[in-house]
């Protein structure tokens, strides 16, 4: 087996090739867009196969060079579901297993806390941590529907309880460090070692840092594969057409993923959806706070009365907390264009806490033809 750790300057971030030298199939974890020819160059160099580019989570300080990799190299993109990074080839959950090479495969392990949707991955006895756990650190809670709470969890109880001698390979390292043990972490980890998980809250509610500079760029493209501009809208367009039954997304295999369809469902299994009929009645009285979330140029060209639009890819990061959305219990009706993004918008507002969401049956093509 042939294994790399890749380190883009700019970001501190760290990149992971692993490849089976006999298939020459490959795996790639994080990688960065501005790297893309570098990895281009290396993938042909070996004739390596790239089967899958791997993400941790939807990153705040870097743009994916999955969406790349997936045009460039064939490589199927992948990320957790929580995610919201609804033009990936696959939706992780956890537990799943990748399989590549001759019998090499990497387990997933969900570790929720710097985001919902974060993720580490095992191979062998390497362990990927993303930003859930540095050496000597761990990624912040404090932005993008992190909780410190779930993040320790995440680490007490699903990475510390991997054997002592598991290699700790982190998404970023700011000081020159490359690799630990799940031994050396528990022990003296600065943020975690001896601490309650109390002791541990306190720590990451009050460490009081600036945004990432990149954040605003880096969160939506990468809940769109780091695609170009023009790019993005082609993978956003697709996905919104597996509402209708336009666009067909194969099943990888019954232990890779999901498709975005059978998101949809799930989500519609757990919300409440209104009819146009009854939806115009409620409007017209007043009694709905409206989102779109369609993309602002669908948006722009008709809406819902007095309508708020957050794309469904950035919702989680650019859903206002103040005005109408400060109140968690009123009623929101979602809507996009016939009803899958709404239904997958509607899921994830539950899961940050408002109780009194629906989704707009047929989205707005019914309102439309009503």
């Amino acid at each position: 087996m042939i294994f790399r750790q890749l380190f883009d300057e700019e970001t501190w971030t760290y990149t992971y090739l692993i490849a089976d030298d006999k298939t020459r199939e490959a795996i790639i974890i994080d990688p960065v867009n501005t790297q893309i020819e570098f990895y281009i160059r290396l993938l042909n160099e070996h004739k390596f196969r790239l089967k899958y580019s791997l993400e941790t989570h939807v990153h705040a300080d870097h743009v994916t060079a999955g969406g790349l990799l997936r045009q460039r190299a064939g490589a199927e993109t992948a990320v957790s579901e929580l995610c919201g990074a609804e033009c990936a080839d696959i939706q992780i959950q956890d537990g799943e297993v990748f399989r590549f090479g001759g019998n090499e495969q990497i387990n997933v392990i969900a570790t929720p806390g710097h985001t919902p949707g974060s993720t580490s991955f095992l191979w062998r006895d390497r362990l990927f941590t993303g930003d859930s756990l540095f050496i000597d650190g761990c990624g912040r809670s404090d932005f993008q529907g992190g909780d410190p709470e779930a993040l320790y969890d995440s680490i007490t109880q699903r990475l510390f309880t991997l054997p002592d001698d598991t290699l700790v390979y982190p998404g970023h390292d700011y000081n020159g460090h490359w690799v630990s043990n799940v031994a050396q972490e528990r022990k003296t980890n600065s943020r975690l070692a001896g601490r309650s998980r109390e002791e541990f809250i306190d720590i990451m509610n009050g460490l009081d840092l600036p945004a990432p500079k990149l954040i605003e760029q880096s969160v939506p493209a990468n809940r769109s594969c780091g695609l170009p501009d023009g790019e993005r809208h082609d993978a956003i367009t697709r996905s919104s057409n597996i509402e209708t039954g336009e666009y067909h997304q194969d099943t990888v295999s019954a232990a890779v993923g999901v498709t975005t369809q059978s998101l949809v469902n799930q989500a519609k299994a757990n919300i409440i959806e209104v009819d146009v009929t009854t939806a115009k009645q409620r409007v017209s009285a007043g009694n709905y706070v409206i989102l779109d979330v369609r993309e602002p140029s669908e948006y722009e060209a008709g809406a819902l009365p007095a309508a708020v639009n957050v794309p469904r890819g950035t919702l989680e990061f650019k859903l206002p907390t103040t005005g109408e959305f400060a109140d968690k219990s009123a009623s929101i009706l979602v809507y996009c264009r016939t009803g899958g993004r709404a239904a997958l918008a509607a899921r994830s507002m539950q899961q940050l806490g408002y109780s009194n969401v629906q989704s707009l049956a047929g989205g707005y093509e019914a309102w439309t033809k009503e």
